[in-house]
Formats: structure tokens, sequence, C-alpha cells
């Protein structure tokens, strides 16, 4: 469940999760809406004498509300300040700007091909500078918002520790901790 190897030198109470464990939760979760609340069931082979329930919660909540929601917001805001500085400075719309005038300024001699087929190149290939801008501004941004309201309702999930049923006599490797999830979405 947890990963004993942590390579920072300040440990957490041994609050690392296992790689198995965190890229299954992950990919589980972003399979449901973002809406959904989870409950996240874990079978534990051998229970402990104290409740381990509070220590996993806490282990999920640091690694997906506090660590992967915080990288998520981190790159949502790099990727709008790439785009509102594009924007502002004028590296897109300057260029464009550009390209429409001189566009312009040749429908004026536009009377032979040559300089039809340049001015509506010089159309095209203002639009195309602006591409990147727009793509990150219209498509890009909304999968991270998602990933992020998914973070944080993972670390927000209600944990329960059962014992696990018949994982054999020798003690489980962690692909079988891993497959001794079992979780549930629900849409309040």
């Amino acid at each position: 469940m947890f990963n004993s190897m942590d390579p920072t030198p300040f440990h957490h109470r041994d609050l690392d999760l296992d790689t198995d464990a965190k890229k299954f939760l992950e990919s589980w979760a972003l399979e449901f809406p973002q809406v959904c609340h989870f409950r996240i069931i874990v079978h534990i082979e051998k229970m402990p004498l104290e409740d381990p329930a509070p220590l996993v919660a806490e282990a999920i909540c640091n690694h997906f509300e506090e660590y992967k929601s915080v990288l998520a917001k981190r790159t949502l805001r790099l990727l709008l300040l790439e785009v509102r500085t594009s924007l502002l400075i004028g590296i897109g719309i300057g260029f464009l700007a550009l390209c429409l005038i001189a566009a312009d300024l040749l429908s004026s001699f536009a009377n032979n091909t040559f300089h039809k087929l340049l001015k509506e190149s010089l159309l095209i290939g203002g639009w195309v500078a602006m591409w990147s801008t727009l793509q990150i501004f219209l498509y890009v941004w909304w999968p991270i918002v998602r990933k992020i309201r998914i973070y944080r309702n993972l670390g927000a999930a209600s944990v329960h520790i059962a014992a696990a049923f018949n994982v054999g006599s020798e003690l489980a490797t962690n692909r079988e901790v891993v497959r001794l999830f079992r979780a549930s979405c629900s849409v309040l």
C-alpha cells in the first residue's frame, strides 16, 4: 500500500502511496464525471491493531488533493499565462495584424494570380500564427480543470479498510494489493 522507498529526506510518517496504487486510483477516477464523490475500500490481508483508515485517507489526500491538484493548478496557471502573454504582447495578434495589413495592401495590386496567391497566403499565415494560442484558449485548459476537480474529490474520498478476502497464504505483491482496491462513485 505504501512505498517504503521515499526519495525525500523528510518522511511524512511513510505516507507515500505505492506507485501502482496511485496509478490505479487516478486512472479509475478519471473515468468518472468530475462531480463524483468517491468511496474507496482498501482490503488488507493482515489487519493491524490500530485502524489504518485515517492513515490511508491522509495519504490519499496528500497525494491527490495536496500534490496532484497543486501540480495541475500550476500547469493551468502557466498555460493561461502563456496565452495571455501571447495575446497581450502581441506575438500572435501583432503578426496577424501585419499579415492582414499586408494582404489589404496587396489587394489593390491583386490583378494577377501571383498577387492573389500571396494575399491569401498572408491571410492564412496570420491565422495559423494564432492557432496555438486559440487552441489553448478554447480547448486545452478544460481537461486540466476537470483533472483538478477529480483530484480534489479523490483527496476528499471516504476511505474504508476491510480484511482481504482469500488473497492466499503468501504476502500480496504490490500488483495484488492494487487489485484489492474496490472503489465506487456517487453523484450527489
